[in-house]
Parts: C-alpha cells; sequence; structure tokens
C-alpha cells in the first residue's frame, strides 16, 4: 500500500473513493460472512485490489483450513510478476503445500512500487476475538528466475524481529516464549469483520513476493546507476569463510550498532562487511532494518556506497557493501591511522561536491524524500581515486514529499552535527541534514574535528575568524597555503551559511553545490553570528548558548 507514513495501513469499504496514495492490494482472511461484499462463506480467504469485494476467494473450510480453529496456521503470498499470478497457501504445519488454495491472474504491476506499506489491518464488527500475529517475513527479488520455489520455511530466515527458527522448534522454553511474545503487537478485534493479511489465534505467515526491478522506472540523471541487478543473499557460512570466521585482524571499522570487516567474496571480490551488534537490536527499532530497506528502495548513485548484498540467518544481522580501500574521511582527514595521505585541495573540493551529490539526490530525486540523520566524515567513504561516497542508513528517515507536517523523534546522530534545532524538538528535515552537511564542509576547510579535544566548538571557532574579518585563517595549515584562495573563503562561507543558526536562512544541499562551483552568487552572511531564541516555560532563552553548553558538556 503506498500510502502517506502518518497514516496506519489500512484498507478501505468498497464505498470509498480512493485517493491514489490509498490504492492497496490485500489478502484478506475472513471469518464472517457479509453478502453486501459478496462474501461466499464465513470462513473464506480472499483478494482484495482497492475494495473489500475480494477480486477470487475461496471457502477455507473446504480447503481443509477452519480459520475459527484457534490453531496455529503459515500462511504464504507469492506475487510474480513475470506470469502476472498471485497465490495463497495456508497450511496447519510450516511445510508449504504443493498446490495454493487459491490464486488469479492480475496485473499488479502499478500498485507494486519501490516503497510501499507492507503490513497486517483489520476491523471488527459484532462482538470480540483475539488475534496474534507471531511473525512474519517479506521479500522481494530482482529476478525471478534467480528465485527457486521456497516449499519450508528456512531457519533463522528472518528479516524481522527476530529469527523463525527461536520459538518455533521446540527448543525454546516457555519463559523464553512468553517474553519474545510480549515484543508482538497483539491485537484485540472484534469479530465478524474483515482481517486482512491476519489470521486467527496465533498465526505465521510469510510474504514472498518476486517483481521485476527496473521496469517502468523514472529517468533520473546520470549519475545513477543503470542496469544492475539487485543485492545478493549469502549464507552464514560464506560470510563467516569472507571475514575469517569474524576475525578481528579483519575489523576496518566500529560503531554503535555495527562492527565492519573487510572480506572477500567469490563473486564480488574485496567487500566490507557489516556486522550489526545482537546487543543494539530492537524489535521495533531495527538499524539493520532501516539500512537495508532504504538502501534496496532507489539507492542507486555514484556518491552512494553500494549494498551488494545481506545475511539474515540464525542471529546473525548482516549487510555487504563495496569495499572502498581508502576507508572513511575521518580517517584520512584527522590522520587516526598513522597514514601519510594529506587530502588536497582539489580532493577535498571534490568530497564536497560529492557529498552534496548524494544528499541531493536523497532529498529531491528520491521517489520519496530520505533524511540521512547522520551524515558526518565517520560516514562519508573515499573510493580508491577519493571520490566521496556517503553510506551508513542505519538511522535514515523516509518520508512522502508531500508531507507536510513530521512527528517528532528522539534526536539521533553525533553531536557536534546535530542542529540546534534538531536537538530540541526531534524533527528531521532537508535543513536539519544540511546542517550537518555544513559542518563537514567546515571540517574538510579547517581540518579541524567538530569538537576539538580542549572542548572547542568547530562552528563558534569558525564564526570568531568570519566576525574579525579574518576568515581566510581559518584554512588547514596542513595544506601549507595550497589552495584557491576564492576557492577557500567560498568554501567557508557555504559552511558558515549551511550551519546558519535560523534553518530558514540554510541553503538547499543544491544550491549550496552550486555557490560552491562558482555558479551562483556568495551567501549573504551576518557581520555576527546570528542568534535565534524561543521560549521555555515563558522564558526568552538565547538556543546557541544553551547548545553550545550541551556539546561542551556531552564532549
Amino acid at each position: 500500500m503506498p500510502t502517506d507514513t502518518r497514516e496506519t495501513l489500512r484498507v478501505m469499504r468498497c464505498t470509498a473513493v480512493l485517493k491514489p496514495q490509498d490504492s492497496f492490494v490485500a489478502v484478506e482472511f475472513d471469518t464472517s460472512s457479509d453478502l453486501s461484499l459478496s462474501d461466499i462463506s464465513s470462513n473464506h480467504i480472499g483478494i482484495d485490489v482497492n475494495t473489500v469485494v475480494s477480486f477470487a476467494s475461496v471457502d477455507a473450510v473446504e480447503e481443509g483450513i477452519d480459520l475459527k480453529s484457534g490453531r496455529q496456521i503459515t500462511a504464504w503470498v507469492e506475487y510474480t510478476d513475470a506470469t502476472k499470478l498471485v497465490q495463497v497457501w495456508v497450511s496447519y504445519s510450516q511445510i508449504r503445500p504443493s498446490n495454493p488454495v487459491l490464486q488469479a491472474r492480475i496485473d499488479l504491476s502499478e500498485y507494486v512500487k519501490e516503497y510501499m506499506h507492507v503490513g497486517f489491518s483489520a476491523s471488527n464488527g459484532q462482538g470480540s476475538a483475539f488475534h496474534i500475529v507471531d511473525h512474519w517475513r517479506f521479500k522481494t527479488y530482482g529476478s525471478p528466475s534467480s528465485v527457486s520455489p521456497m516449499d519450508t520455511t528456512e531457519g533463522g530466515d528472518c528479516l524481522m524481529c527476530y529469527s523463525e527458527d527461536s520459538g518455533v522448534n521446540g527448543n525454546s522454553t516457555p519463559s523464553d516464549l512468553n517474553e519474545k511474545r510480549t515484543n508482538m503487537r497483539e491485537i484485540a478485534l472484534g469479530l465478524g469483520g474483515l482481517a486482512a493479511f491476519v489470521l486467527s489465534m496465533a498465526t505465521v505467515i510469510f510474504f514472498v513476493m518476486r517483481k521485476k526491478r527496473g521496469i517502468g522506472r523514472r529517468k533520473r540523471k546520470v549519475q545513477i546507476r543503470r542496469g544492475q541487478r539487485g543485492p545478493t543473499r549469502f549464507s552464514i557460512a560464506e560470510i563467516k569463510s569472507a571475514t575469517m570466521g569474524f576475525h578481528r585482524n579483519r575489523v576496518v571499522g566500529e560503531g554503535a550498532s555495527a562492527t565492519i570487516y573487510k572480506g572477500s567474496l567469490p563473486s564480488t571480490g574485496a567487500v566490507a562487511i557489516k556486522r550489526f551488534n545482537k546487543g543494539e537490536i530492537d524489535c521495533f527499532r531495527n538499524p539493520f532494518i532501516t539500512e537495508f530497506a532504504t538502501m534496496v528502495g532507489c539507492l542507486r548513485h555514484n556518491n552512494l556506497v553500494q549494498l551488494q548484498g545481506w545475511c539474515c540467518e540464525g542471529e546473525e544481522l548482516v549487510l555487504v557493501y563495496e569495499y572502498l580501500p581508502n576507508g572513511s574521511l575521518d580517517r584520512i582527514l584527522h590522520n587516526t591511522t598513522g597514514s601519510t595521505i594529506c587530502l588536497s585541495w582539489k580532493q577535498r573540493l571534490n568530497v564536497v561536491l560529492g557529498v552534496a551529490y548524494a544528499l541531493s539526490y536523497l532529498h529531491d530525486e528520491c521517489e520519496r524524500q530520505i533524511i540521512h540523520r547522520d551524515v558526518k566524515s565517520c560516514n562519508i567513504m573515499l573510493d580508491e581515486e577519493f571520490n566521496a561516497k556517503l553510506g551508513d542508513f542505519g538511522l535514515a528517515e523516509v518520508y512522502e514529499h508531500s508531507t507536510k507536517t513530521r512527528e517528532a523523534t528522539i534526536p539521533a546522530g553525533t553531536m557536534g552535527y546535530l542542529a540546534p534545532e534538531y536537538v530540541y524538538s526531534g524533527v528531521p528535515s532537508v535543513k536539519t541534514d544540511v546542517y550537518s552537511f555544513g559542518v563537514v564542509v567546515l571540517e574538510l576547510a579547517t581540518g579541524r574535528r567538530p569538537v576539538e579535544d580542549d572542548g572547542t566548538v568547530l562552528v563558534e571557532s569558525v564564526w570568531s575568524f568570519w566576525e574579525k574579518g579574518k576568515l581566510i585563517q581559518a584554512a588547514d595549515a596542513k595544506l601549507e597555503g595550497k589552495f584557491n584562495e576564492v576557492e577557500m573563503e567560498r568554501m567557508l562561507m557555504v559552511g558558515l551559511c549551511c550551519v546558519h543558526s535560523n534553518h530558514e536562512h540554510r541553503p538547499t544541499v543544491k544550491r549550496a553545490a552550486k555557490i560552491l562551483k562558482g555558479e551562483a552568487p556568495l551567501p549573504l552572511l551576518p557581520p555576527r553570528k546570528p542568534k535565534v531564541e524561543f521560549l521555555i516555560f515563558g522564558l526568552r532563552i538565547l538556543k546557541e548558548e544553551l547548545f553550545l553548553e550541551e556539546i561542551q558538556s556531552c564532549h
């Protein structure tokens, strides 16, 4: 269902007038009969397209399945674009039957988008009932020919909250199962209504969806890579072999939620393998799922780190990326590895432009707007020619371009890169990404960290140079004066404009790139660092002073 992210997943009555964003495709497991909806029985399975009057349906009892029995039921729903066929299987066991109970030929290509809401919806009539979605799986494949039929549920093959073999294979204790069940969303419903995608009592649901990707997409700019297949699924055995059993000598980076290993796979050669830390995974806020879902969408751009594959087996969650030999910008710029490499002025300008192109693509050119929320030098990788590639989408938020209001989130990211309004409101936006980008711009121009060891804040320091009329003195001393002063001053001014305290005065990233290339006039900066006020308990407080104090205390 390609609906607005602010709304819940739902299906509409047959009399409803649907907006394009409200269109839906559903498989219903209905335990009541409504003649006005042409229901064939009070125990049926149906396929619905934009209406709860089923396109095709079957009596479940006649197929040997009682939806009201209270038994655990497994369902498989599969759509193959090549044959335009929707098929549904149901069973009391976890082995998929050879024949589907329901199939219908229908072209869903206009409903199946790169970005969709996939999940569960239900409604009630008279009385009450208790339904549980025990666990579920959703897959898409780039090429139908590359996929073999899935006849059984494979242990540990789940991209959602926990592995399928845990809690299903009988090895878990009752207390373990109860603890896991508390993480499931239990849905109390009225008996007799439509329950789209919901099976009665402790339901196990698996979705398999196949669709040819890349057909009918909008034309994009030349930076977007074309003709590439989707990411490959690897086994944990392949991943362990590639990393020598996750050997410490293979570690090339570590973060709060994952560890990065250098690996080598026969099919792709050198790769960067991101292994997510088990302790950082939460059922309702999973960085693996966030990053995987974002990267698989439409993120094919020369300045984005490319996802090559994934592994979700047992308790292991792994993403496989292209390997970039020069590592992160942070490592080279701040020489954290003892390297003798010093980025030249031309290379620094090229890095800034590369990040700008990546963010412009995320903000304006994707089918839906993507806010990165963690733009920083650690997440900017450099290839063999020192071209920038933005990575790590574990904190990304995705919105409809038409969305006017957004709910507050728990502020995420790294202090020193966070926009003041985001720290206090928790609402991410294009302009909060612009602020982070501005800090990276200043970081490249000055060679200094956002917050130095002595607590000096980079943004404050560069503003100080501007106020004294000595902006060029903020340039990185390691460059030894080997830079174009006009370009250096332009970069520093763009950086200051992007970290303007008032988000309304920040440019878009696309505009910033034009200024950096000399294709747009220099920004107008105030003579002194602007101060934005806001009210707390009726008192007028200077946001910058509180923000600066918080940065220093966190540091």
